[in-house]
């Protein structure tokens, strides 16, 4: 190992950096840092993941769960087109 490095033309940040996520400082009330927190430790999801997840619903960007009487709905339409 050299005494000394020379960290001239060095930059600040991930090696490889990722594409379609950007690094921001937000503030956030503590009471709704600690609920998704304590939802973090129940689900085994990041703290962070999870509000990602729910600024993505709230925005509508992701596609609503697959219910029970949804599937129900898809079968009988697949069922009565068959004859």
């Amino acid at each position: 190992m050299k005494k000394g490095y020379d960290f001239f033309k060095g930059k600040r940040g991930a090696v490889i950096p990722q594409v379609g996520k950007t690094r921001i400082t937000i503030y956030l009330d503590d009471s709704i840092l600690k609920r998704f927190k304590t939802q973090s430790e129940k689900t085994g999801k990041g703290y962070q993941t999870l509000i990602n997840d729910a600024l993505n619903s709230y925005l509508g960007l992701t596609e609503k769960p697959l219910t029970a009487s949804m599937v129900r709905n898809i079968v009988r339409e697949e069922l009565s087109g068959q004859s």
